[in-house]
């Protein structure tokens, strides 16, 4: 429950930093559904949770500027008792000087780079892609509160100098749903590398893992070198090439299709 909260808080600041906006002017707020807290295990995950969230917004620097929380959220069926899961949205807002100036997540232009900001880790637990396989178990992604808020900002800036032509949080289905929605919503193909990724990750660690903090971003050719300059001392990885046939490759660690 601590890192699940976590990492929402983190993947809201993503996804505003991601639309252009600024993570110094961000506010969140948080809606709480859970079963019956009179239940030392349920009242238990959710006071993790509630931590999680505090020390991500002290994190990031984003205050919590309202609230709600719906509680007792179970029922009986005869002798059964049925119980929702502790489930948490937060929701972000934020301030844009020039809203025209907003990047949208859809692929612009065939021969432009895909880059990734941030590390992948081998972080499946709770993923879509083992909750399909009907699988359980693993490290769940966790936030990094030392190194994220500072890689937020520099993203930030890049974005603000206009040199994002698209971006796009990595989050829910990992790396390889973010690149396909990239790619998929602008009518373009795309080449992933995986050799790109970084890490010693198998291949569908690198493909699905949910780790934190990751966020896709679009950059042309010639903007290539001023993006990477700027984000000099921060993770930042080429993994890809936007082309004009509407195929998406993966290519493995030895360049295999």
């Amino acid at each position: 429950p601590y890192w699940m909260a976590a990492l929402a808080v983190d993947e809201v600041v993503r996804q505003v930093v991601s639309v252009g906006g600024d993570p110094d002017r961000l506010a969140i707020l948080d809606n709480f559904c859970w079963g019956d807290p009179t239940r030392v295990e349920v009242l238990g995950s959710l006071v993790r949770a509630a931590l999680g969230c505090t020390d991500a917004a002290k994190a990031f620097g984003a205050p919590f500027i309202s609230g709600k929380d719906s509680l007792y959220n179970e029922y009986r069926v005869g002798e059964k008792t049925i119980q929702i899961p502790g489930t948490l949205l937060i929701s972000g807002i934020g301030v844009m000087q020039d809203a025209g100036r907003a990047v949208s997540m859809e692929a612009k232009r065939p021969g432009d780079f895909l880059y990734m900001v941030g590390i992948t880790h081998k972080e499946l637990g709770g993923s879509a892609y083992l909750c399909l396989l009907g699988v359980s178990g693993g490290q769940v992604p966790r936030v990094d509160f030392a190194r994220a808020p500072a890689q937020t900002r520099a993203r930030s800036h890049a974005i603000g100098r206009g040199l994002a032509a698209a971006a796009h949080d990595c989050s829910e289905g990992g790396l390889a749903v973010a690149a396909a929605e990239m790619a998929f919503a602008g009518g373009v193909g795309l080449t992933l590398e995986l050799r790109g990724v970084g890490g010693d990750l198998r291949e569908d660690e690198a493909l699905f893992s949910e780790s934190a903090s990751r966020i896709l971003v679009e950059v042309s050719a010639d903007q290539a070198a001023a993006f990477e300059k700027v984000m000099s001392g921060h993770p930042i990885f080429r993994i890809g090439q936007f082309q004009a046939e509407p195929l998406f490759r993966v290519l493995d660690a030895q360049g295999q299709v």
